[in-house]
């Protein structure tokens, strides 16, 4: 079934909140739902928080290798993940076993709906799946609290990612699967 879109169906998307409906989280199956990802990011680091103007697109997202995810609470999506493997600069190939996440993006009423959390396992689960060995994901401070929770570790002293501040954190995808 194709997800529901918030912004065109708020009324699906309140009762889905109010009753607190299950949450599931899949890839965009189709272009509509690869568009529906792209706008629920759009609403939170351009609207919201003002990372990015315009758009928060890039490369990662054209390359065939990247996972969009949605996060549904029942059939209405109220946030996105994206994953994708690195690839090393100095070779210009893939890196072996090492995943990238990034764009966690849940919209402000479903906050409270337990999205974040799903996604970033899905995600995990997803790049070892893909024979992902570690998973790195750049981390706006407030977060870091909740991404420790599910596992993930510091790396190294804060750093500049898109001219905020962020915590590179990296979880040991393998280990993590055995233990899940």
């Amino acid at each position: 079934m194709l997800a529901l879109s918030p912004f065109l169906h708020p009324g699906e998307a309140f009762a889905a909140v109010q009753l607190g409906l299950h949450v599931v989280c899949r890839p965009a199956g189709s272009t509509e739902e690869v568009a529906l990802h792209h706008e629920i990011r759009r609403r939170v680091f351009v609207d919201e928080q003002g990372i990015f103007a315009g758009s928060d697109r890039d490369h990662h997202d054209d390359d065939p290798a990247t996972v969009h995810v949605l996060g549904l609470c029942g059939d209405v999506a109220g946030g996105a993940v994206r994953l994708y493997p690195l690839v090393d600069p100095e070779a210009s190939e893939r890196a072996p076993g090492l995943w990238k996440g990034d764009r966690l993006a849940v919209l402000p009423d479903f906050r409270h709906n337990g999205l974040g959390a799903p996604l970033v396992r899905f995600a995990v689960a997803t790049a070892a799946a893909r024979g992902g060995r570690t998973m790195i994901a750049h981390i706006q401070p407030p977060n870091v609290a909740f991404f420790e929770r599910l596992g993930w570790h510091r790396v190294g002293e804060p750093v500049t990612f898109v001219g905020l501040p962020h915590q590179t954190m990296a979880i040991d995808l393998q280990s993590h699967e055995r233990s899940a």
